[in-house]
């Protein structure tokens, strides 16, 4: 994606974060984004390669493009990720600072997983006669996620590969990443993780931390006949502090890092770049020829929200143990107290974007529905 693409979508999400209707649900999207000048710019650095082209490259060509149909349909999955629990305090006999401590300390905590629902293809633009490591065509160009609750944008990053390290692509088949846009807010965050109606405060809460762990992983054929299945192939992990200082009078942190500037919020890690599977066939005279693949590859993120409460709150315990207990029960009563939550996940490819797109939705199980599903595009 280049930087006049990046500057847009940032003017687009600067507009987009009015502030939140209450609701459980929150849909994520996460992107996988592909550049055809990057693969420019890796084949200028590694010079270019011998390769046979001509009739090869047109059947491969033509395959990897029949296949494109199969690879951009999504599958829907539905699987409960656990029971968010309000705490003991619900109960008769929570009457003590000890239980309010333990309900607060969930609270404090929201994390989630967001894995593609199957294997994502063409990491690169082209098959390769050269080996299952060649770099050439690369087109993988990073990785965004945007959290949105109903039209409103509560959160979005995004990170490219590192171009200022390009060499380490060439001389070592590993690249990084560069943290290029943040748009994030603690109080239109998923703290404190609740059902009960009870906002963000500063006055209540502290520390506000955004930690994230992406993992890349594959699947691959070498020439030797051996499957090589779900290997990791490297992970980033990006710990984001939000001081109030830095918001606005929104109460959003905003920031997109210029052409060449030093990035102010470091992704850690590095990842191999995904070996091409093996795969050997007969050319039109005949000639057993070897030949490896665009490469197929897996992508799970682990988003997590964190934070402190203040000692101000903490002394005020008893009056809020008490505000608690009556929410609590009046929730109770609707029967909504404890409740599963699910992920409804779907996949598939942008042509025009030439991205790849995962949405999930996460929404109390009960409200996971048929109308839910077909509003958000999420059917088959």
């Amino acid at each position: 994606m280049n930087r006049l693409t990046l500057s847009f979508i940032f003017f687009v999400l600067s507009f987009c974060h009015a502030v939140a209707q209450p609701s459980s649900q929150s849909q994520y999207k996460t992107f996988v984004y592909t550049s055809d000048e990057l693969a420019n710019e890796i084949s200028r650095m590694n010079g270019e390669r011998d390769a046979s082209r001509g009739y090869l490259g047109d059947l491969f060509t033509t395959t990897k493009n029949s296949m494109k149909g199969i690879a951009s349909g999504y599958v829907t999955s539905f699987f409960d990720i656990g029971v968010n629990a309000i705490g003991a305090l619900v109960t008769r006999n929570a009457r003590h600072k000890k239980e309010w401590e333990e309900a607060v300390k969930k609270e404090n905590v929201f994390q989630t997983v967001i894995n593609s629902v199957s294997e994502m293809s063409d990491f690169y633009d082209d098959t390769s006669f050269d080996g299952a490591m060649d770099p050439k065509g690369m087109r993988f160009n990073g990785i965004g996620c945007l959290r949105t609750e109903g039209r409103d944008t509560m959160f979005y990053i995004s990170c490219h590969i590192d171009r200022s390290k390009l060499y380490r692509i060439i001389n070592h088949s590993k690249f990084e990443l560069v943290l290029d846009t943040l748009i994030i807010s603690p109080q239109h965050s998923n703290l404190p993780n609740t059902q009960l109606s009870i906002p963000y405060s500063f006055a209540e809460r502290k520390n506000f931390t955004l930690s994230m762990k992406i993992t890349l992983s594959s699947s691959w054929m070498n020439e030797i006949v051996q499957l090589q299945k779900n290997q990791e192939l490297g992970t980033f992990t990006i710990n984001i502090p939000v001081d109030q200082s830095l918001l606005d009078d929104s109460g959003f942190l905003r920031y997109m890092r210029h052409e060449d500037e030093a990035p102010r919020y470091q992704v850690m890690g590095e990842s191999f770049i995904v070996p091409r599977s093996y795969m050997g066939f007969r050319d039109e005279r005949d000639n057993f020829r070897d030949c490896w693949g665009t490469g197929e590859y897996k992508l799970s993120i682990d988003i997590k929200e964190t934070c402190d409460v203040t000692e101000q709150y903490r002394a005020n315990w008893k009056q809020d143990y008490k505000h608690r207990k009556e929410m609590a029960r009046q929730n109770q009563q609707l029967g909504i107290v404890e409740q599963s939550w699910q992920l409804v996940s779907k996949q598939d490819w942008d042509e025009i974007a030439k991205t790849w797109v995962i949405t999930t939705l996460k929404a109390p199980a009960q409200q996971i529905s048929s109308d839910v599903i077909n509003k958000l595009g999420l059917n088959n």
